[in-house]
């Protein structure tokens, strides 16, 4: 079977994080191979960078250096070969969020943003001619849409705010309208899910899509 990849985007809060585990149940009930990861995370080195860019102050270049370089070290060590022996990859949040947080959120270049998923992205096992640069994007990515002030809402006591989360509420304006400017310039990667739904619509919204697109039997994705 062919990798399939798929990540997982919207604000803390939107409750996509709750689905990606029923989603990989019912890829292993229909018999795939599941690897299910994070971002920033997934190896060993992106987990300590990912304790760095979520807690330690710094400044949007060097924040947006070390997500790029968790990203590298993720997709050599994780991505590709999860994908080369045909597994699901099911990854919470990818470069998307790097354009909605640093780019919309932080205000930082987004043509900086572009340069650094060109070079961390590149995959030489799309490329049939080296003269042509392919990126490795999701074939699918599902953006939870949700109002920053509910997701703030969901969040009151659920934990300890890292950097991010203890942002105002105007960051996270900000970051939604990111995410839809990322959206709105590749509209057949993405699957919006209306996240203020209740949590059954939204699995539904969710299978619906994978339904649609082959990837996941009716039966399966009945059973959240």
């Amino acid at each position: 079977m062919n990798g399939l990849f798929i990540s997982f985007e919207g604000i803390d809060g939107a409750g996509k994080s709750s689905h990606i585990d029923g989603l990989a149940k019912a890829f292993t009930e229909q018999g795939r191979a599941v690897t299910l990861t994070r971002e920033p995370g997934g190896t060993p080195l992106a987990e300590k960078l990912r304790t760095m860019v979520l807690n330690d102050a710094m400044d949007p270049l060097t924040e947006a250096l070390l997500i790029f370089a968790a990203r590298r070290d993720h997709l050599v060590n994780v991505i590709e070969p999860a994908l080369a022996r045909g597994d699901v990859v099911l990854c919470d949040r990818f470069t998307d969020a790097s354009f909605a947080y640093q780019g919309g959120g932080r205000g930082f270049n987004l043509g900086v943003l572009s340069t650094l998923e060109q070079w961390v992205q590149s995959s030489p096992a799309l490329q049939a001619d080296s003269s042509q640069i392919i990126l490795r994007q999701p074939h699918l990515t599902l953006w939870f849409d949700l109002a920053p002030e509910i997701a703030a809402a969901r969040l009151v006591d659920a934990r300890t705010p890292d950097k991010f989360e203890s942002q105002p509420l105007a960051f996270f304006q900000k970051v939604v309208a990111g995410y839809a400017t990322r959206v709105a310039a590749d509209p057949r990667r993405f699957a919006r899910i209306d996240a203020a739904a209740e949590r059954h619509q939204v699995w539904q919204q969710i299978t619906r899509v994978l339904v649609q697109k082959g990837w996941l039997s009716i039966m399966v994705a009945a059973r959240p």
